[in-house]
């Protein structure tokens, strides 16, 4: 689990192997033409049962290879892993399993050197791998598919992809959690005004602020560490929808392929989905928390609140107002949030209907997966640079807290205390508001004969109480904003995300 600014474990990142290089799309151009599947039936690997060709539009709509290559290195490693369970199991030779893996390894390098030229008219990114392999060693690759179906080994493409940018999404969180770490550590003692209802209601720290981002931010991450737990399921062995009937040893496959689990029964394994339904839940979440994030961000740098400043790397300006500085970042997060949420409407709505087992509308699952993925990365990588380098304007902060009688409450369980019940000292409080805002006046600028006037249960000790300082002290329990307390909370928050690493 380990990601960092980029993310460069991720092969998707290449450009010799990306969907959206335009040397793939080119390459895909050029061969369609030349191997268009009405030029010869031959060319379909499962053309034996059909007697006409494939229309050249049908088979251009159908084909998911201008996407499902981005599945390449997986799933060449899931069939080297199957190739190996085959000869565990006595179905292939040693001999034959040795030719096949070496010339997966040949694909792979071809793929990854951006030399292998993809075809539409192989349809997806298995029988383009396939047909390679077997121009590579002969007749003997036509022995890989032995005991499996494309229906199975998708469904194990996608669970392999998945587990890895889960992955690299958790170590990107822990990532930006530790940088929200940092920044509460420096501002436990940084007061502004806590809101509801967007109104000034009581004092706490921008430390505390902060940490309640992180609180956010953690539940997201056992999200995600809870959902992996599903994707890391092996439906391989499954074959097309009723299992196979050669004696394979799945428990074999699962080991090489790092699998927690196997999936129990065939028909569910080849057309579950649930497992990217769910992820793309926890990304939702994770992304309306990013939006919310956002939404306070670029409030806080407006005019009209001052509180913060993000550096000028996640800006940009105007090109008719010199003056503006655009916090572009925060709005961009705040958008895409919605793009994630769309993604998961497109696959709930895509599953909804589909009879068991494997339906071609599967094939839609994966470009919403995708940009899902795809949306998060690149919004946290964004955020883990931008979130620990904001400043704040710790005076702003203070001037704003001082206006809102953020102090009140502390007068009330001050009253409290001197043995006034709670709903009467409320309406102390209540009225020393009315003559403070009548006063144009905080209530600490209240003279002690001015408060008194409403209760006798006030004492010459109360303005040290009234102060913003205090006000925060005496909030000093498990997750109160007293100092010591955030301070706290950040040991403990490093503690935990120890369980992610």
């Amino acid at each position: 689990m380990n990601a960092n600014s980029s993310n460069s474990n991720n092969p998707d990142s290449n450009k010799n192997s990306s969907v959206s290089d335009s040397s793939t799309e080119a390459s895909l151009t050029n061969t369609a033409a030349a191997q268009s599947p009405t030029s010869s039936q031959g060319q379909q690997m499962w053309g034996g049962r059909f007697s006409e060709a494939t229309d050249s539009f049908v088979a251009a709509f159908t084909a998911s290879v201008g996407f499902d290559q981005r599945f390449a290195r997986h799933d060449i490693q899931g069939s080297i892993a199957h190739a190996t369970m085959l000869k565990e199991c006595s179905i292939l030779s040693a001999d034959d399993v040795a030719i096949i893996i070496d010339g997966l390894q040949q694909v792979l390098s071809e793929i990854e050197a951006g030399e292998f030229n993809w075809s539409i008219a192989l349809e997806d990114v298995h029988m383009n791998v396939e047909s390679r392999l077997t121009d590579i060693v002969g007749a003997v690759g036509k022995k890989l598919h032995t005991g499996r179906s494309r229906n199975d080994q998708v469904a194990t493409d996608i669970r392999l992809w998945l587990r890895e940018e889960t992955d690299n999404i958790i170590a990107l969180l822990v990532r930006l959690q530790s940088g929200l770490l940092d920044l509460a550590e420096q501002h436990t003692d940084t007061i502004m005004p806590g809101f509801t209802h967007l109104q000034t209601a009581q004092p706490v720290s921008f430390g505390h602020h902060v940490m309640a981002w992180f609180e956010m931010l953690y539940r997201d991450t056992e999200r995600l560490v809870d959902a992996r737990r599903r994707i890391n399921q092996m439906p391989l062995g499954s074959a097309a929808l009723a299992g196979t009937t050669f004696p394979i040893d799945r428990t074999i496959t699962a080991k090489l392929l790092g699998f927690e689990g196997i999936c129990q029964n065939s028909l569910d394994a080849v057309s579950d989905r649930d497992f990217a339904i769910e992820f793309t839940s926890a990304a939702s979440i994770l992304m309306m928390h990013m939006s919310r994030m956002s939404e306070e961000i670029i409030l806080w740098m407006s005019a009209q609140f001052n509180f913060v400043q993000i550096p000028d790397r996640f800006c940009t300006g105007s090109s008719i107002m010199p003056q503006k500085k655009n916090p572009d970042v925060p709005e961009l997060v705040r958008g895409k949030a919605a793009r994630v949420f769309g993604q998961l409407m497109t696959l709930l709505s895509l599953m909804k209907s589909q009879p068991l087992a494997y339906n071609k509308d599967n094939q839609e699952d994966k470009e919403p997966l995708f940009d899902c993925v795809d949306t998060l990365t690149g919004s946290l990588l964004a955020f883990a640079d931008m979130l620990p380098n904001i400043t704040p304007n710790k005076e702003n902060m203070r001037a704003a807290t001082m206006k809102g009688y953020a102090t009140a409450t502390d007068l009330a369980d001050y009253l409290v205390r001197r043995g006034v019940a709670f709903r009467d000292a409320h309406e102390v409080v209540g009225n020393a508001v009315a003559l403070g805002i009548k006063e144009g006046v905080d209530l600490s600028d209240l003279s002690l004969a001015q408060l008194q006037q409403f209760s006798d249960a006030i004492g010459d000790d109360v303005f040290e109480y009234l102060t913003l300082e205090g006000s925060l002290a005496a909030r000093d329990h498990l997750g109160g904003t007293a100092p010591n307390q955030v301070k706290q909370a950040v040991v403990n928050g490093r503690m935990r995300l120890k369980a992610f690493a």
